[in-house]
This record gives C-alpha cells, structure tokens and sequence, in this order.
C-alpha cells in the first residue's frame, strides 16, 4: 500500500531541509525521485544522498518562480522518465519582517516563491498526470497557515494561500485520479530556521516549551506523511491540510 516503486517524484526545494527529508522518504518507499533546484552543488549532494537509499535519482536546475523555467522542467522529466506520479511542492523562503516594514519587492519573492511556484508546477504537472491516470500532489504549508505572526506577514499569507490552493486544486482534479493535500509542518529545524532561532529571541524556547513532543522537529519527521500522501494509502485522502508538529497546534 505503501509502496512507491516505478513511481516518479518531483520535490521542488529538494536538495536540503524539510524538502530533502521528504525526498528521502521517497526514495526509501522505492520512487524515482527528481531534485529540482537552483543550486546545483547542493543538489549533487542531495541526489548522492538518494542514490544511497537505493533510488534512480537526479537533478534539474529550475527556477519555480519562472513559467517557462517550470514547464522546461516538466517537459525534461517527461522525456527522461515517461511519467510523473509525485509532486511536492516544497520550495519556500521567508523575509522576517513587520508589514510596516515589509517592501513590495520582498512581498512578491516570497509570494512568488512560496504561492506562484506551486501553482505553476501543479499546472505543468496536470497533464502528465491525467494522461497517466492520476498522481498526488503535496503542497507544503507551515504553522504560519493557521497561526500568526509579528514577524512574517508575507510568508504566512503565502501559507494560508497554500492551503486554499490546495483544496480547490483538489476539488478540481478529483475526477482526474488526482489527489492533492497539504503538509504543515511545525517548527522543524532546518537553515531556515536557525535564521528564526537567531533573530526572534527566546523562540527555541517557547518551542520546546509548548510542543509535546517537547523538542523541535527533524526533516525526517516529514517522511513518513509525504510517504503516506505519495502513496496508495492515501488514495481517499483529498484536499487536507495535515500538521506534523509534534502537537505544537494542539497545545494549549
């Protein structure tokens, strides 16, 4: 039910953190799975990653915020391996800024970055996937889809807009054998944040504090949900938003 073998993953964003957690995940499961990426030493390293899991995996350079750079990539997975059955939509980036501070040019990267990218790659994926009978698509959201905060204004509005693209991608795309959900993960520790950790005082605290799990989480915490959701297993499951966040959303 589980089993991913024969199957072709993009994870866009893939080549470290939560992305890479991911995509190990996959290739563990059996998938093919495809790095898609700007930095292409990072990439080299994550794909000797999955190599070493067993896995058939490569690379392509991509810039997920560019049409024309979105559709080259798809078209290059269709040609390199016949199919595509995963999507993860997982690049993302954050400007740790209050509105009043926040420029036009930082709200539309991280709007763009974050929003637009998945939206274009769930586009491109479309086709490929119907003509194969269905496939799975997994946005990645965060706590900053439910919860708010002083300090991130566009990347939170970018994660709520996630979860709003997901349910009416899904409500689209159900007829096609096409189902698509989202992952939001917690306070997972990542690059991303440690750029958190450094700027917003006292917060690895509150964390640990809050959260029953009692620690932050690990990429690898966010296998086992992109599995389930890339998989067979999930094939009813359709338009959810899935926190994994060691109960952090819970707690009271």
């Amino acid at each position: 039910m589980f089993d991913l073998k024969g199957k072709v993953a993009i994870v866009t964003g893939g080549n470290g953190g939560i992305g890479l957690g991911m995509a190990k995940g996959l290739a563990q499961a059996g998938a093919r799975v495809v790095i898609a990426a700007r930095n292409a030493e990072k990439s080299a390293a994550a794909v000797e990653a999955l190599i070493a899991l067993g896995s058939d995996s490569f690379a392509l350079a991509a810039d997920v915020t560019d049409e024309a750079s979105v559709q080259s990539l798809f078209d290059q997975v269709a040609q390199r391996c016949g199919r595509l059955d995963i999507l993860v939509n997982n690049a993302g980036m954050t400007v740790r800024k209050s509105v009043d501070q926040l420029t036009l040019a930082e709200w539309n990267q991280v709007m763009d970055t974050n929003l637009t990218s998945a939206f274009l790659c769930s586009r491109a994926a479309h086709p490929l996937m119907k003509a194969a009978g269905g496939g799975k698509i997994i946005n990645i959201g965060s706590m900053m889809s439910i919860f708010g905060a002083p300090y991130a204004p566009a990347y939170g509005a970018s994660k709520g807009g996630i979860v709003q693209l997901t349910k009416a991608t899904a409500m689209s795309w159900a007829v096609d054998g096409i189902q698509v959900n989202a992952i939001l993960p917690g306070w997972i520790q990542t690059a991303l944040t440690d750029g958190a950790r450094e700027q917003v005082a006292g917060l690895s605290e509150r964390v640990v504090a809050r959260a029953p799990a009692a620690r932050w989480g690990q990429p690898e915490d966010l296998a086992g949900a992109a599995v389930f959701l890339a998989s067979a297993a999930s094939d009813f499951v359709t338009g959810t938003a899935i926190p994994v966040d060691g109960g952090y959303s819970i707690a009271g």
